[in-house]
């Protein structure tokens, strides 16, 4: 969204975003001291501290009594849930991602394409004794997983460089691609294929295929994507029974979304 130059904003609450953005964007970490907080945001301490309060106050930011740092509260979660419940591609999704998990017996994603990364929005997981850590809740750059690449292919290229000019493609493993004409390539190959695969790009041991969920215009609003440890993951288990599972119940998906192709 895009706001006009003579509308003035809420400070306060843009300071409140801000620090919420600190705790979504900053990796390995949930807790944050008052300190620290203050110099990620370039704020006094003291209206950090009164923000945290206010924020406090409303359950959306908690203290841990043990350390004194502030984590997020469970108004964020419930705030979150309600997103999640209002889209109502999940309800549509769900029995078809369960579907796939019963004939392939690998866990199933479904995310969507917010800002350069991925929000994963639930997950049907395989009966299987070694899983792969679930990424629901998290955001995830869009360029290392396949969820992402897959609604990243459908992207102009004005768009992939408003997303990615002059940004630094962080390396997760040995196969991340860190280069943008290397990712603009790589996506035109996945457009053509209208399928990405993550070979161990965010994760080590991981590997992924997804497939894309369009909408009546046959723009990708979400994708599907099925996850596993890359030892079970080959690329025969992936091209012959995972990927044309997968697709079939996009499909299905997408139709019930008024797509027509």
């Amino acid at each position: 969204m895009t706001y006009k130059a003579n509308v003035k904003l809420v400070q306060s609450v843009l300071h409140a975003l801000q620090l919420f953005e600190v705790f979504r964007t900053t990796e390995n970490k949930d807790e944050f001291g008052v300190t620290e907080l203050s110099k990620s945001l370039g704020l006094h301490k003291n209206n950090v501290f009164r923000l945290l309060a206010t924020l406090e106050s409303r359950g959306y930011i908690e203290q841990n009594p043990e350390t004194e740092n502030y984590r997020l509260g469970i108004e964020i979660f419930n705030l979150g849930q309600q997103f999640i419940n209002k889209l109502g591609i999940l309800k549509l999704a769900k029995p078809f991602m369960e579907k796939i998990v019963s004939e392939v017996n690998e866990s199933v994603y479904i995310g969507i394409l917010r800002k350069g990364f991925v929000v994963y929005l639930d997950i049907v997981e395989a009966n299987q004794n070694v899983r792969v850590v679930s990424r629901v809740g998290k955001d995830v750059p869009a360029y290392c997983t396949a969820i992402g690449k897959i609604q990243l292919a459908y992207a102009s290229e004005e768009e992939i460089n408003s997303i990615y000019m002059g940004a630094r493609l962080k390396r997760y493993t040995e196969n991340t691609i860190t280069s943008l004409p290397e990712l603009k390539k790589h996506l035109k190959e996945v457009l053509a294929n209208d399928y990405a695969l993550d070979n161990e790009e965010y994760e080590e041991r991981v590997r992924c295929i997804a497939v894309p969920v369009k909408d009546y215009l046959g723009v990708p609003v979400a994708a599907l994507s099925v996850t596993g440890p890359a030892c079970r993951m080959t690329d025969d288990k992936i091209f012959n029974e995972i990927y044309p599972v997968a697709k079939k119940y996009a499909r299905e998906i997408s139709k019930r979304l008024g797509y027509q192709g």
